[in-house]
């Protein structure tokens, strides 16, 4: 039998060493040994076939039901109040800069008349908007 430490004491070692690596962390970001995008990209066809295996097994419903609704609701309310309003203020820039071809895209389109409410033909005017995001998304 192979020698191993208990979880307890993993888990205990884990938690007050991990802490104090930001510096390694923060290193292997901004050298890592491999550029990320192509390796990413070489990497296209695996993906693929990971993602075909782990539907023929219905591997995604299979976590789904195994991780439950707490676990995400838990770990959300115990990080994510403390992460979101940072994490929404440093994505600003990239958010704009996202977002505006959409909203150009919306503001470029000519809704045509707008008629009385819960008139059928103003959904005429919804198509033209998601018309104009799809081909802001796709690129015609």
């Amino acid at each position: 039998m192979a020698e191993i430490k208990s979880m307890a004491a993993i888990k205990e070692k884990w938690t007050r060493v991990t802490p104090q690596r930001t510096d390694d962390y923060t290193a292997g970001i901004r050298s890592p040994k491999r550029d990320w995008a192509n390796e990413a990209n070489a990497a296209k066809g695996n993906w693929k076939a990971g993602i075909d295996a782990a539907a023929a097994k219905d591997l995604y419903a299979k976590g789904v039901t195994e991780a439950g609704t707490k676990k995400w609701q838990e770990k959300a309310i115990t990080k994510g109040p403390g992460r979101f309003a940072e994490g929404v203020y440093l994505a600003g820039p990239d958010y704009e800069k996202g977002f505006a071809p959409y909203r150009a895209a919306v503001a470029a389109v000519d809704l045509g008349p707008k008629f009385p409410r819960r008139d059928p033909r103003n959904l005429d005017r919804v198509k033209r908007v998601v018309t104009a995001l799809i081909e802001a998304k796709i690129g015609k």
